[in-house]
């Protein structure tokens, strides 16, 4: 029966549509609750209380839980949604509207076409087989993730000239020299993970993120093997994403609210929740490359059974990876200050091209030494 129904096209029309529609929401909800984590993990770093207060009518009047879930601030973001969408819809009478309103609109879909191609887990079926958990198990699936997470920028950039105001133009401008200048150490600090998976004789793409994971099954996280790769590439999905340090785009210090300044209610809303959407995917993304993925530990096997409870506990694994890395990022932004505009620049092009560069030319002649040891002594 089951056979019957997936070889109807329309039928996997369907649940590809309902499997998107689920990554969305979780994508969403865990951009949102990435809000609260940051107030949380700041107030406890400051030795504050944070977000209590939110309380909805009938879950807090149940005893106990009801008081337990107000203290955690669970439903603060359900308060803040609220409160950006019936806010008054204020546009200044100077900006160019057309591009103003679509600024925002052009920074959050990136965020969330890049996860279409994002493996979260391994399906175990009841004959044996497995599959990734994917929306598109692509061969090449770093080069999209490359491709469109770098188009995120255009809505920073659109943001910034079609305020028609100073501040937002020099945000606008930051982020696009921080995005190239970033974005070149980004991509070599990867060379070297291809030239790892993709060894000869396999015959899985070293593009294929679910392969680059499924390669630390057992064996060394890449992590382990390239710290120097996971170090730069780490350093760079912080200034991708706009995090503090390198949070030049907005710079409250000195450009007011930087590329946001003339954007408020539901629009300031939309590029607050892009910026944590890309963290979620960021992250996401660095567990599969170098944090094994959904697979246990290094140099050991997964304990978990090949069937659907191993499914979900490897799942459950991924997400405890991914939310420990956003939890390194809000430590991060709380921790370190603000870098000055040349400063991010000079450790984009002084510092770490130079490293990716030297990281890539020492790991082709280890590749290298070892293909042709493997040669000599089959």
């Amino acid at each position: 029966m089951i056979e019957v129904l997936l070889s109807n096209p329309w039928v996997l029309v369907g649940l590809k549509v309902i499997a998107a529609l689920m990554m969305v929401g979780a994508v969403m909800t865990m951009a949102g609750y990435s809000v609260l984590a940051e107030r949380k993990v700041s107030a406890w770093m400051q030795g504050r209380v944070g977000p209590n207060r939110t309380v909805l009518p009938i879950i807090g009047s149940i005893p106990l839980i009801g008081p337990f879930l107000q203290g955690l601030g669970i439903f603060q973001p359900l308060a803040d949604g609220l409160k950006f969408l019936f806010k008054e819809e204020i546009v200044p009478g100077h900006v160019n509207k057309f591009y103003y309103y679509l600024a925002p609109l052009v920074a959050l879909v990136p965020a969330l076409t890049t996860m279409t191609v994002l493996p979260f887990g391994q399906m175990y079926w009841p004959d044996g087989s497995s599959s990734i958990l994917a929306l598109a198990d692509l061969e090449i699936g770093i080069l999209f993730v490359f491709a469109v997470s770098s188009l995120g920028v255009y809505g920073i950039v659109l943001a910034g000239w079609s305020s028609n105001s100073k501040y937002p133009f020099l945000g606008g401008i930051r982020s696009s020299a921080q995005m190239i200048s970033y974005e070149l150490a980004m991509g070599l600090s990867l060379l070297p993970v291809f030239l790892w998976v993709a060894a000869p004789g396999v015959e899985v793409s070293g593009l294929s993120l679910s392969a680059i994971a499924n390669s630390q099954q057992g064996a060394a996280w890449l992590v382990l093997v390239q710290p120097l790769s996971a170090l730069i590439f780490l350093i760079a999905l912080f200034a991708e994403t706009n995090r503090l340090p390198f949070d030049m785009p907005e710079s409250e210090t000195d450009l007011v609210g930087g590329f946001h300044t003339e954007y408020g209610s539901f629009k300031f809303g939309i590029f607050f929740v892009a910026e944590y959407a890309h963290i979620v995917i960021g992250s996401a993304i660095f567990t599969v490359i170098f944090l094994g993925g959904w697979h246990f530990l290094p140099f050991l096997a997964d304990p978990w059974p090949q069937t659907w409870v191993g499914t979900l506990i490897g799942v459950g694994w991924f997400l405890a990876k991914t939310i420990f890395l956003i939890f390194f990022f809000i430590w991060v932004r709380w921790t370190l200050p603000r870098f000055r505009y040349d400063q991010v620049m000079q450790l984009g092009w002084s510092k770490l091209l130079p490293l990716a560069l030297a990281n890539l030319v020492f790991y082709v002649i280890l590749v290298t030494w070892i293909d042709q040891s493997s040669l000599l002594n089959p």
